[in-house]
């Protein structure tokens, strides 16, 4: 199988976890579209779900497949969210961030009672870092200072583009894409480019997903 069919397969097995009457965090990314996908067929056939999505882009193409929307003042807590991820490791911390929405993920993340993460075998690493680089939201006002802060801690640090203009997250805040040899110690990490001025959130999610459905070229693995 290609990997748009390695995708498919990982969020559709992830869809099965959703029951009647969920309210459920909807992640962001090409992996995620699919389970959106196959949300919206199974609400048409008469499943009662609540989605909270963690972008604009997620939002749009829920509304689409015919998925009811709210948000997190209306239901604070979540009982699952389904997101992808741009690395795996073998303690299932995760790198995530590069579809530009890590910061509304974490906090739906942390509303939510439970994690799945959907992916395809290129997403398993054996340490963080290794293929993905690190994103970084950060506020427009002096972020010239917070990437050279964040270049004392990584061998690389790029500003990212949409097109020839800077991307601008759904925040109005930019991202700083910070390259590393590996991240030795993810947890650590986490707190400490968070405590640098400017710097909203980073890519980091560590101990927060009770699993990963990962597609194969032979079959659906699940990392707990």
């Amino acid at each position: 199988m290609d990997l748009e069919a390695l995708k498919r397969l990982a969020a559709e097995k992830a869809v099965e976890a959703v029951e009647p009457g969920m309210v459920l965090g909807l992640g962001t990314g090409s992996t995620v579209y699919y389970a959106l996908l196959k949300l919206g067929q199974n609400v048409r056939s008469g499943l009662d779900i609540i989605g909270i999505p963690t972008s604009i882009q997620t939002a749009d193409i829920a509304q689409r497949e015919g998925i009811k929307l709210s948000d997190l003042a209306t239901y604070p807590e979540l009982d699952l969210t389904i997101d992808g991820a741009d690395e795996i490791d073998p303690d299932l911390n995760l790198i995530k961030g590069l579809g530009g929405a890590l910061v509304r993920e974490k906090i739906t993340v942390e509303a939510s009672n439970r994690l799945i993460i959907i992916a395809d075998q290129t997403k398993v690493v054996p340490h963080l870092g290794s293929k993905s680089p690190l994103p970084v939201e950060v506020v427009q006002f002096g972020w010239e200072v917070t990437r050279n802060r964040l270049g004392q801690r990584c061998s690389r640090v790029v500003q990212r583009q949409n097109r020839e203009a800077a991307y601008i997250t759904d925040n109005g805040n930019y991202i700083l894409d910070c390259y590393f040899e590996r991240i030795d110690n993810p947890a650590q990490a986490e707190v400490e480019i968070n405590n640098l001025p400017g710097v909203v959130e980073n890519g980091l999610f560590i101990n927060r997903a009770e699993q990963a459905i990962i597609a194969t070229q032979n079959g659906i693995h699940i990392q707990c």
